[in-house]
């Protein structure tokens, strides 16, 4: 209907200013001088001949109607902070705490203190960024072009002490909350412990091929999210910042395998994951190559404190699945 109206408008427009076209040619007969001041106006007849082309080509027009309707409906998102003015997609966030100590129902201030915890580790600005090895710098992301907005927070109080990786905390039917429009909206669920084959897990994430499903997003468990009150030594709120790379792209930097690939050519090969505070500079030897390893990545699994850059390659990669045609383009229309 919105079309068809803005179809007509074009239409009386056109016919308009064919009007005034008209009367222009009765007001200035093809004999009348032109004035030297005149010649030395500026002159465009770009809408004239535009205008023209329209009358006579109804695909034209169609695509003019489809050209102006784009053109808006971006204007409008950009004034709601969908894309922002120096074109960063900025991520709405929904989370879900299901709690049963009040220890488990963190607060309103530490969820906004994990918000800005994401939003500093996404932009480059986290503090420790200083850190970052020469050797490192010149291939660090710096700003990948993703904030993040915390536009609702649901609760709910639960009888259940622990919960595994099998997506129960994102069904309403098993206890857990349903996911918030999982196309459009960054799903993150925080629950008391998780645990999988007896092992302690601290969160984990689904990957874009599974973006609008309905389990789509982030579990995290709540001792390791935010800072304030969280469990050393995962208390830097970087847990999110690991899990969040996964939900745009972002895999392991060992690749889940003895000198694997995680698809990204600027982060050195190393044979396995890291664990604690390593000292720089750590070789690791691949296919008979040693090399210093990236383990300050965030996708290796350091302590919080010892993890604190992206590389270039992973931000073309998180940029790849927000861009208008990627799988999570759908974050962009909230």
């Amino acid at each position: 209907m919105k079309k068809l109206l803005f179809g007509a408008i074009v239409l009386s427009f056109m016919s308009a200013c064919n009007s005034d076209n008209m009367s222009n040619q009765n007001e200035n007969p093809a004999n009348e001088e032109v004035s030297s001041a005149d010649m030395f106006k500026r002159g465009c007849a770009s809408e004239e001949v535009r205008q023209e082309a329209l009358k006579s080509n109804a695909q034209l027009r169609q695509k003019f109607v489809t050209l102006e309707a784009n053109t808006e409906k971006f204007a409008n998102e950009l004034k709601l902070g969908k894309v922002l003015a120096d074109g960063t997609v900025e991520i709405p966030v929904v989370v879900n705490v299901l709690y049963k100590t009040t220890a488990e129902n963190v607060s309103d201030a530490r969820i906004a203190e994990q918000i800005e915890v994401l939003n500093a580790d996404f932009t480059g600005t986290n503090a420790d960024a200083s850190k970052i090895p020469a050797e490192f710098q010149t291939v660090s992301a710096g700003d990948t072009k993703v904030k993040f907005r915390l536009v609702n927070t649901i609760r709910k109080a639960t009888s259940k002490t622990s919960w595994a990786t099998n997506d129960d905390m994102k069904k309403a039917s098993k206890g857990g909350i349903d996911a918030t429009n999982p196309s459009n909206y960054l799903n993150i669920w925080i629950v008391g412990k998780m645990t999988s084959q007896g092992r302690t897990i601290l969160g984990y994430a689904t990957f874009p091929e599974s973006a609008g499903l309905w389990n789509d997003g982030v579990a995290i468990a709540a001792p390791y999210f935010g800072k304030t009150g969280a469990a050393s030594p995962f208390n830097l709120g970087r847990t999110a910042t690991h899990e969040v790379g996964h939900y745009l792209n972002l895999r392991h930097i060992w690749g889940d395998a003895s000198c694997g690939n995680d698809q990204v050519t600027d982060t050195p090969t190393q044979t396995t994951a890291n664990y604690g505070k390593p000292t720089y500079p750590l070789y690791n030897t691949c296919s008979g190559v040693q090399r210093s390893v990236m383990f300050m990545n965030y996708m290796d699994y350091v302590d919080d404190a010892a993890m604190f850059m992206f590389s270039a390659g992973q931000k073309a990669r998180v940029q790849s699945v927000v861009a208008s045609t990627g799988a999570r383009s759908g974050l962009r229309l909230y």
